[in-house]
């Protein structure tokens, strides 16, 4: 099987999505510790470093991964920020901000992978009229890669959730990756798809695990499912009362404009419009966010944001994925996560290119 590592790793939502696509997962680095150890908990095969990428020298890489000519792919989302037309620093690599980056293109250059993919926000696409786009593009077609780019809605890729990341493929003496092959669902998944089963649990405040002793009642469900039918990271909070309150004016699809005036400490008519924000069982999630007290949607039932196996659920983690660290740090790592069915898609159509050549 092809073989991967994750740079910039997180939990490993983009790992998660290889692996259900048949690849091999050898590794991931983050700075996180907390999604370090959640990725070493759900990646037992491979070796998940926390470790700043600054800090790994080649001697470093190779003790820990081996030789990496074996590797067929690298994939990761490094930070891009210091890409701009207007940089004040002449080396572009000087940019505290871009060093990260390089980073990720030194293990490219030691690696020479059959192929890459980059995670960013859509915003990339556009921001400094596109600037650090372009310059991607010339990093890589500068060491014989074939580039292409596209944003991509997750709820088209079977995930139950109005996500949209951009996604750069990068193909080595190949053609551009063709995204318009990627298989999509005929359907949209929906809130109640991914959580409707967990509702008869409401009375889970610890995060003890418990079992769910009916059938799935779909496709979606029965792929969320453990092999033991068990659930983990469910504990149920509610917020402050007054918080509450406001919340329950809130039909499913509504947001914080339904909430009575009298009800808020201060007059303000520009609230974003997440904000207070109800799921509708009807319809994919609105993005799920890193928040724990400050998150901006709520459940579609309960007068409470999510619990972290819903909002991991609503991004496509199966139940078998379990998230380490406290409440806090679970929910970042769920909310900074690439969906794994929105990575699946992209590596089964890839696994192929990889595999002709290997």
């Amino acid at each position: 099987m092809p073989k991967v590592i994750d740079l910039f790793c997180g939990c490993g939502g983009l790992s998660e999505g290889f692996k259900l696509a048949g690849y091999t997962i050898i590794g991931g680095v983050d700075f996180n510790a907390p999604a370090i150890k959640t990725y070493n908990r759900n990646f037992p095969g491979a070796k998940g470093i926390c470790c700043d990428l600054l800090n790994m020298d080649q001697d470093m890489i190779i003790k820990e991964f081996g030789d990496l000519k074996d590797i067929d792919v690298i994939i990761g989302g490094p930070p891009c920020q210091g890409f701009s037309a207007a940089n004040r620093y002449k080396i572009e690599g000087e940019d505290p901000r871009n060093k990260l980056f390089f980073e990720f293109v030194k293990f490219v250059d030691l690696a020479k992978p059959k192929a890459i993919v980059i995670e960013n926000v859509r915003g990339i696409v556009t921001s400094n009229n596109g600037y650090a786009k372009d310059r991607i593009y010339e990093i890589f077609e500068s060491r014989g890669y074939s580039v292409n780019h596209k944003i991509l809605s997750a709820s088209e890729y079977g995930v139950p959730q109005r996500r949209q990341r951009n996604f750069f493929v990068m193909i080595r003496d190949g053609e551009k990756f063709n995204f318009d092959s990627l298989v999509k669902v005929n359907e949209e998944r929906t809130v109640e798809d991914a959580i409707g089963e967990l509702y008869d649990h409401e009375d889970s405040n610890s995060d003890e695990p418990f079992i769910l002793t009916n059938a799935p009642e779909s496709e979606y469900r029965a792929y969320l499912r453990s092999s033991n039918n068990e659930i983990r990271n469910h504990e149920v909070r509610y917020p402050a009362e007054k918080v509450q309150h406001r919340i329950s004016f809130v039909p499913q699809g509504g947001n914080w404009k339904d909430v009575p005036e009298e009800l808020w400490p201060t007059d303000r008519k520009n609230r974003h419009s997440s904000a207070y924000k109800r799921l509708d069982v009807n319809q994919p999630s609105c993005t799920i966010d890193t928040g724990n007290s400050h998150s901006n949607y709520f459940h579609p039932l309960y007068n409470r944001i999510p619990t972290v196996r819903e909002a991991a659920r609503l991004q496509s983690f199966p139940d078998e994925f379990v998230f380490l660290g406290n409440r806090s740090e679970q929910y970042r790592q769920v909310g900074n996560a690439v969906p794994p069915l929105l990575a699946k898609a992209i590596a089964e159509q890839l696994k192929g290119i990889v595999e002709n050549e290997k």
